[in-house]
């Protein structure tokens, strides 16, 4: 089951069957991914009590969700996605670049076009509702919609050209020093992921998601407090040492989206997924590194201090 909410929409590429990644079986005739090496080819710690020596009997992430076609009517026969139609880290790479490209070419234009003032700043705000809706919009699609995503893209560098505008006025560089963040953050990433210090499973995906949920759950109720005037100074998020603490934990929230991401990449691969998936890949990573990005230019800025 798919979660609607854009953020933490960790779909596994999969429709019907949950995470599609965590310990799934590969394609039939295809060998199983890592399988030197892996933690997961040998010992399956999801598998049912008495369920013989079957490694994937009742086992809910043992059924493969690309075997199946999960668009075809009910009843109808099941097609297998074509060898030439799956997706490859080519098409990740090159839909992530568009994106991500749509949204340096909406902050440019943004920061080159829309001087400091309120009038930008509501249409920061106007643009982030908009962004906020297209990605809300998308996650309830059942298939990748590329312009709704892209034009997703374009209104999220309108955004964040004019609040990195802003915070550049006050705190002089601050956005090139988040953009240096955000790179060190997911390089990083990528690199314990790659290492296997980190091992994406159900239970870490659950219970990172309960956490990264109850964060955003207090962050809302903060905003509220802040809003009717309980809240000073912006409560939680202040510009002091405890907003510095929840925007470092916010980060690494951030970090936990990353290696979700990497790992849905990594399985839609290995399993043939459609190669039209490679765009939700593009979305969820421009999400992430959205979010990542935000956090590390609030950061930049509290430890800026006045300067």
């Amino acid at each position: 089951m798919r979660s609607s909410n854009p953020v933490f929409s960790r779909r596994g590429f999969s429709r019907d069957n949950g995470y599609a990644g965590f310990n799934t079986a590969p394609q039939a005739g295809g060998a199983a991914v890592g399988t030197q090496g892996n933690p997961y080819a040998t010992g399956n710690p999801y598998a049912q009590p008495g369920a013989g020596t079957d490694p994937h009997a009742q086992n809910p992430y043992a059924q493969n969700p690309y075997a199946q076609n999960p668009y075809a009517q009910q009843g109808a026969p099941q097609a297998p996605v074509a060898t030439g139609n799956r997706m490859t880290m080519d098409d990740v790479v090159m839909r992530s670049a568009m994106t991500l490209g749509t949204v340096v070419v909406g902050a440019v234009l943004a920061w080159a076009l829309l001087p400091v003032s309120s009038t930008s700043y509501g249409l920061a705000v106007g643009a982030a509702l908009i962004a906020f809706v297209l990605a809300m919009v998308q996650s309830f699609k059942r298939k990748a919609s590329p312009a709704l995503i892209l034009s997703y893209a374009a209104f999220e560098g309108v955004f964040l050209g004019v609040i990195s505008e802003m915070f550049n006025s006050r705190w002089s560089g601050a956005p090139f020093q988040a953009v240096l963040g955000t790179m060190a953050v997911s390089g990083a990433t990528l690199l314990v992921y790659k290492a296997g210090w980190v091992r994406v499973t159900a239970r870490y995906a659950r219970i990172g998601m309960t956490i990264a949920l109850a964060f955003v759950l207090v962050m809302a109720v903060n905003l509220l407090l802040v809003v009717f005037g309980v809240a000073e100074d912006g409560g939680l998020r202040s510009m002091g040492p405890l907003g510095a603490i929840v925007g470092i934990l916010a980060i690494v929230l951030g970090a936990f989206f990353l290696t979700l991401d990497f790992k849905q990449i990594e399985d839609g691969i290995a399993y043939g997924a459609p190669r039209e998936e490679s765009w939700l890949a593009a979305f969820g990573l421009t999400m992430t590194l959205v979010w990542i990005y935000i956090e590390m230019l609030r950061l930049v800025a509290i430890f800026s201090g006045d300067d």
